[in-house]
């Protein structure tokens, strides 16, 4: 951790990151018009604070762990962040609001700020597979959120340019702040969900890593002894996990980008009846039934939630209704008490299947349609575009940033910041970004 801000990257995963830090301030400028985003803004604001660091489309500035907390909030406020399918954690919408405000703050290069983002990824991924998701999660805790704290701290502590010891006490006070209950499926208006998700570990790591750095002291090994942190967050830790293959797999490169902006367990769903909407020239008057298999330990997550875009049923039935799923129309209330997607989606069944649990397409989705005439059409989505078997290309981000940022900004400044982070390696002081995604 302390050696990787003077690392250089391997050219694909230096554009493998470069990818992800767009994907996420696009996220964050869209979300930052949402209730989660405008919430978290007007708190920050709130705050007060040394002006450190930037709030995207406020016109104020505030002290980064605010700053951090925000934009965090902001990035996963409209499900269109990234997404890591082994460990289900979603590095982006943390460690890079982390990073933007530590390396705003010490007006880092943006040289240093993409390593930091590729080690918090690293880190991010690497705890949550040592402590075991799925152990995580059986103890109705938010793996999210476990997640979100150390990868945050990494990336922020790299940037406070923390040697070894310094290291040691971030992931101390990290580990001291991992909190995070899988309550949050009953948030119906996903700003808790933005909060455990991205604003909670954004906070957490920013604040471990100025702490430390101001000179707070702490316990130099808080993976080892009587009460270190793998014992106290897990039965049955895998220590290895931290650092197989370290250096030469990395996690920034393995993360699904969101085509859609919807829960990430609907995606491959959504691409399989899209696909089989333009086959078969489906519509509501010749469709019948659609029925959604999808894996056991990602549906429940996403059956008939209150919030729009994590409800499959409904989101399945504005793509019959309207060929596509829109910005809008995955967020929209209203458009879910509409009459017509109501009878839509009363035809939607989905299936938690166990047979789609596989190690190798953790995310898949099956879709079976039968239409009024009798006949029954299928197709299996393994990988989605966006994951790390079926990438896009940098075109298609820039397309996806420009499609988010573009109403909200308008499409000189998305031209702009598209252009800039194309180039961040280039960038000798991050703060040179911010005009292009604030308001100031």
């Amino acid at each position: 951790m302390a050696e990787a801000r003077d690392r250089a990257l391997p050219p694909a995963v230096l554009l493998a990151a470069r990818h992800r830090v767009l994907d996420t301030l696009s996220a964050m400028v869209s979300g930052a018009k949402l209730k989660p985003g405008q919430m978290a803004i007007q708190y920050a604001r709130s705050q007060g604070g040394m002006a450190e660091a930037s709030v995207v489309t406020a016109n104020y500035q505030t002290s980064a762990v605010n700053a951090a907390l925000a934009n965090g909030m902001c990035a996963h406020a409209d499900e269109t962040d990234d997404f890591e399918p082994d460990t289900k954690a979603h590095p982006g919408c943390s460690v890079i609001p982390a990073a933007l405000a530590m390396a705003e703050r010490e007006g880092r290069s943006g040289m240093e700020f993409v390593r930091a983002v590729a080690l918090g990824y690293d880190v991010c991924c690497r705890f949550l597979l040592a402590l075991g998701p799925d152990h995580v999660r059986a103890t109705h805790r938010s793996a999210e959120g476990t997640s979100a704290t150390f990868g945050a701290a990494a990336a922020a502590a790299s940037l406070a340019r923390l040697d070894e010891r310094g290291m040691r006490y971030a992931l101390s006070y990290a580990a001291q702040q991992v909190s995070g209950l899988w309550s949050w499926v009953g948030d119906t208006e996903h700003v808790e969900k933005a909060f455990d998700f991205a604003g909670m570990g954004a906070r957490n790591g920013v604040t471990a890593a100025v702490m430390v750095q101001m000179g707070f002291s702490g316990v130099l090994d808080v993976l080892d002894g009587e009460h270190n942190m793998l014992l106290a967050l897990s039965t049955e830790p895998h220590r290895d996990m931290m650092i197989a293959r370290l250096g030469e797999r990395f996690f920034v490169t393995e993360t699904a980008i969101k085509v859609f902006s919807v829960g990430y367990p609907i995606q491959s769903a959504l691409d399989a009846f899209l696909t089989l909407r333009r086959e078969h020239q489906l519509t509501p008057a010749n469709t019948r039934s659609i029925r959604v298999r999808l894996p056991a330990d990602g549906a429940s997550v996403v059956d008939n939630s209150a919030m729009p875009d994590v409800n499959v049923q409904y989101i399945v039935a504005v793509a019959l209704v309207d060929g596509t799923v829109s910005f809008d129309a995955s967020h929209s209330l209203e458009r879910m008490r509409d009459p017509q997607i109501v009878s839509v989606k009363s035809r939607v069944e989905l299936v938690a299947d166990r047979s789609l649990m596989v190690p190798d397409a953790p995310r898949s989705g099956l879709v079976e349609v039968t239409l009024m005439d009798g006949r029954t059409v299928s197709h299996l989505t393994r990988h989605p575009p966006g994951t790390k078997e079926n990438p896009l290309t940098t075109e298609a981000v820039n397309e996806k940033a420009r499609s988010l940022m573009a109403p909200v900004m308008g499409a000189q400044r998305a031209n702009a910041l598209i252009e800039r982070v194309n180039g961040i390696e280039s960038v000798r002081d991050m703060r040179e970004l911010r005009a292009l995604f604030t308001s100031l």
